[in-house]
């Protein structure tokens, strides 16, 4: 960590949240990573929470959500971690057990009215202890002309996330896929099936603890061996 050149400290928060060092142009580490670049070091850091006011429609639709979380009989500090502000836009890290009322609320709310939810994605970040895996859902109302994104964290022992497809039922297929890929559960799914491995395939190949594999390619005589097993510049 110390050899990583440390960012400075946006105003008004209180320290970066450092999960980790990239070594590489792409983190390969063993060898694998025939870019040149394999010296590189720059730390891992996460977005920091903004403080308000967030600016702009930001705010306008925090304190739409509060009240109506707050009409359901949820407070929004029990349902929300942090809103995160990063290149103009706005995530509400959502603890779990909260996120089926929370995008209820998107959808239901007429200051709302995030009508369409365009699927769910898996990241791994393996790590941020006790926080390996997120779901990232990114909402859009046509109403407001407005864009938010919602994120869910969770342990790779205890990777369980509600399902959401009572409320966005197209959510389906994209629930199958970031279970395929990730292996993040997600639970009430009405057939949680691999949607593009076979029923039979070992493990979630989006992981980065997943193994690169690879076929070896023969090019004009030459043979190019698979990504894991070239030789590292290093």
């Amino acid at each position: 960590m110390s050899d990583a050149p440390v960012p400075a400290v946006p105003e008004g928060v209180k320290e970066l949240d450092i999960i980790g060092v990239r070594n590489g142009a792409f983190g390969a580490s063993g060898g694998g990573d025939t870019s040149g670049f394999g010296g590189l070091v720059e730390p891992i850091v996460m977005p920091a929470p903004a403080v308000r006011p967030y600016g702009g429609w930001f705010d306008e639709i925090s304190d739409e959500l509060e009240l109506s979380l707050a009409d359901r009989g949820l407070p929004a500090v029990d349902a929300i971690e942090k809103v995160v502000i990063h290149r103009d836009e706005i995530t509400y890290h959502v603890r779990r057990e909260h996120l089926v009322p929370f995008v209820t609320a998107l959808r239901d709310e007429p200051g709302l009215r995030f009508e369409i939810c365009q699927g769910v994605n898996g990241v791994h970040y393996p790590h941020e202890t006790g926080r390996e895996l997120h779901a990232v859902y990114p909402f859009l109302s046509i109403t407001h002309n407005r864009r938010v994104r919602v994120e869910v964290s969770v342990p790779d022992g205890d990777a369980r996330i509600p399902s959401i497809v009572s409320v966005y039922p197209a959510n389906d297929w994209h629930e199958r896929e970031t279970w395929d890929f990730f292996g993040i559960e997600f639970e009430g799914h009405p057939a949680l099936t691999r949607i593009m491995m076979p029923d039979d395939w070992p493990g979630h190949p989006q992981r980065k603890d997943y193994p690169l594999g690879g076929i070896p390619v023969e090019y004009k005589g030459g043979t190019i061996p698979p990504p894991d097993q070239r030789r590292s510049y290093n």
